[in-house]
């Protein structure tokens, strides 16, 4: 005898139309930058990457011959 009350579970295509259905509201509610505040942004991002890129390109040549010193100095 089947229970008394039992809900039927949701077949997959149905809770994949759910998803995206939550997902599209979802995304509703997101407050998009505007185009100024992206490039503003943007432009942060992209000099903290270079200023970035040269500190770890000066450490690295710097322990590459402080390494090669090193060795010359055992060998």
């Amino acid at each position: 005898m089947a229970e008394m009350g039992a809900a039927k579970k949701p077949g997959l295509m149905t809770k994949i139309t759910r998803f995206f259905k939550d997902t599209k509201a979802e995304l509703k509610k997101v407050t998009w930058p505007t185009k100024e505040q992206l490039i503003h942004n943007t432009g942060i991002v992209l000099a903290f990457i270079i200023i970035f890129t040269i500190i770890l390109s000066l450490l690295d040549f710097g322990f590459q011959e402080l390494f090669a010193w090193f060795t010359g100095l055992l060998g």
